[in-house]
């Protein structure tokens, strides 16, 4: 149940206005067919989260709520509530979010130490991409310390537990069911 889906929209503008002034930003919600009057389309974003705490905070990748103008969060049990992005980082690709509850306290995934992984370890990647509720695949760390594009960034882990599409931002777990990516 830590495990949610995240829908993050916006508008691009398509065209400029010829009088100078900004555009004003209709709210979807009131009027789905507005963005086309005002020359905007609309991007859609969707991706994965988890709760990090009882509170409503929700890691997930920056990339999935980039420029986002609603994020909505939906739960396993149904519920979709509204978050507000709290910071993100694009260089390490992540983004912290928080969702305000009825008073509830939200469940929540137990953080791991990644430091304490090893090459050969069982891994499980969770999703919940596109609304499909939770995905799940398995695999093994096969390298920890992996530099890829970005030298400043060389702790990536490396395992063959397939990312679905749509599951970006979901949480990597190890055997003990800790996160520890």
């Amino acid at each position: 149940p830590a495990v949610v889906n995240i829908d993050a929209s916006s508008r691009r503008r398509s065209s400029s206005r010829t009088d100078g002034r900004a555009p004003q930003r209709p709210d979807l919600s009131e009027d789905p067919f507005e963005f086309r009057r005002r020359g905007e389309t609309p991007r859609r974003g969707a991706g994965t989260g988890f709760l990090i705490d009882e509170r409503g905070y929700i890691l997930t990748n920056q990339h999935v709520i980039e420029n986002a103008e609603r994020i909505t969060v939906k739960f396993t049990d149904g519920r979709s509530l509204r978050a507000q992005v709290i910071g993100s980082d694009p260089d390490t690709d992540i983004a912290l979010i928080k969702v305000e509850g009825d008073g509830k306290k939200f469940a929540h995934a137990t953080l791991g130490n990644s430091d304490d992984l090893r090459v050969g370890e069982w891994v499980c990647a969770i999703g919940n991409p596109l609304a499909y509720e939770h995905t799940v695949t398995v695999g093994v760390v096969s390298f920890i310390g992996r530099k890829l594009f970005d030298t400043s960034l060389d702790n990536y882990i490396q395992t063959d537990a397939a990312i679905n599409f749509g599951n970006s931002g979901g949480p990597l777990i190890n055997s003990r069911g800790e996160v520890i990516g």
